[in-house]
């Protein structure tokens, strides 16, 4: 299978299980991987036979910087949820979301969450 992979997206979200971390917000790091038949658009150097990566950009950043979830891993999933509704020629969606800053003291570079989801 094919991918195209955003790497290393950085967003300012609210998420969190504290009350500050839903006030003060914080950076999160998103990894977006998206796995797909590119041969046609390959072969046709046509944007419609693939999948628009800066509409994903988009549509990653309006939910990492939309609502706050208490829990990176529903943020995750909303964001592989979205990904597979929005583009039906995505077959499978791995997301890598990293919370820099978790609310404790920490003497790593943050926690990261990576699921895989793939079409029923």
């Amino acid at each position: 299978m094919d991918k195209i992979v955003l790497n290393g997206m950085h967003f300012y979200g609210y998420h969190g299980v504290f009350p500050e971390e839903n006030k003060l917000g914080q950076r999160f790091y998103t990894d977006v991987e998206l796995s797909l038949d590119l041969s046609q658009a390959g072969q046709t150097d046509d944007l419609e036979a693939t999948v628009n990566y800066a509409d994903v950009y988009e549509r990653v950043k309006a939910i990492v910087q939309g609502p706050p979830f208490r829990l990176i891993e529903a943020l995750a999933e909303a964001i592989a949820s979205d990904v597979l509704h929005q583009y039906t020629r995505v077959n499978e969606v791995a997301v890598r979301l990293t919370k820099p800053h978790p609310p404790f003291d920490t003497h790593f570079e943050g926690v990261t969450v990576h699921i895989t989801r793939k079409r029923a």
